[in-house]
C-alpha cells in the first residue's frame, strides 16, 4: 500500500506561484509513474501532469504546458508541481497519484493510489 501526501497549497493573488510536493509514506516511487490532477468546485478531476520516475520524461495537460512544471527529487522521494503564473481558473484541490504499473497516462482510472488532495486558491 502506498500513502501519498501532497503539500504545499494556499492562498495566492492572481499572477503569483505555487510549488506543490507528493511525497509517499513506505514506499519509494521507483517504478512508477506518479500524476496531478485537480478538481475545481463544481467540475469533474481533471489531468494536470504525469512524471516516469524511472526516467524523469513528462506529460502535461496541452492547457498547462509552460505554466506548471512536474519534476521529482529523487534522493528525497518527492514529486514536484511547480506552478506559475496562476490565475482564478487554476483554484482547485490538486490530487498527488501513482500508478504502479507505470503507465504514462493522463486517465485518473488507471491510477491506483491517491492522495488527500491540497486546496490551491487563486485570488483576483
Amino acid at each position: 500500500q502506498v500513502q501519498l501526501v501532497e503539500s504545499g497549497g494556499g492562498l495566492v493573488q492572481a499572477g503569483g506561484s505555487l510549488r506543490l510536493s507528493c511525497t509517499a509514506s513506505r514506499r519509494t516511487f521507483v517504478r512508477y509513474t506518479v500524476g496531478w490532477f485537480r478538481q475545481a468546485p463544481g467540475k469533474e478531476r481533471e489531468f494536470v501532469a504525469v512524471i516516469r520516475w524511472s526516467s524523469g520524461n513528462t506529460y502535461y495537460a496541452d492547457s498547462l504546458k509552460g505554466r506548471f512544471t512536474i519534476s521529482r527529487d529523487a534522493a528525497m522521494n518527492v514529486v514536484y508541481l511547480q506552478m506559475n503564473s496562476l490565475n482564478t481558473a487554476d483554484t482547485a484541490v490538486y490530487y498527488c497519484a501513482a500508478n504502479s504499473q507505470a503507465k504514462y497516462s493522463d486517465y485518473e482510472g488507471d491510477y491506483d493510489y491517491w492522495g488527500q488532495g491540497t486546496q490551491v486558491t487563486v485570488s483576483s
